[in-house]
């Protein structure tokens, strides 16, 4: 299955403005078509069979006419941090806990200012999965079932 991760494709658009992440955050900040480019391209390439990642992506879904089966995947900021530290090789973990936040603070801000959007609401979702408590097999088993459930409902 194709995968489409929007946090990728914010990072290509950073690296092609050469930009670090935070200074392309920020600049998103001021600048509303950065996001609504990168929340086009999601939308415009969910096909069926595919997979796309990103905070804002069952949002965006949600309001669109697409159909898709909606998955949040939960875990609390420490966690979230090591995973990144261990992903990419971050040796100072308090520093990046800070750009963590600061990102996150940034994102949340955009997307209720840009779309109305409260990032923390997550009832129209599908299926919510606390990925401390399932290992990722079992976080893709349950996906999977919760998926053949969805296509036999209808």
């Amino acid at each position: 299955m194709e995968i489409l991760s929007s946090g990728e494709v914010f990072r290509d658009m950073a690296r092609e403005s050469d930009m670090s992440l935070e200074e392309f955050s920020q600049l998103a900040e001021k600048d509303d078509e950065i996001d609504k480019k990168l929340d086009k391209t999601m939308i415009d390439r969910a096909s069926k069979g595919m997979i796309l990642e990103g905070r804002l992506t069952g949002h965006l879904l949600h309001r669109s006419d697409k159909r898709a089966y909606k998955v949040w995947i939960d875990a609390p900021l420490d966690v979230r941090v090591k995973r990144i530290a261990d992903r990419e090789d971050h040796q100072d973990i308090e520093k990046l806990k800070e750009k963590v936040i600061s990102r996150e603070k940034s994102e949340a801000k955009r997307y209720k200012e840009y779309y109305d959007i409260d990032i923390s609401d997550t009832s129209f979702y599908d299926m919510i999965i606390d990925s401390v408590e399932n290992s990722p097999e079992e976080i893709v088993d349950k996906i999977v079932e919760g998926v053949r459930d969805e296509i036999c409902e209808r």
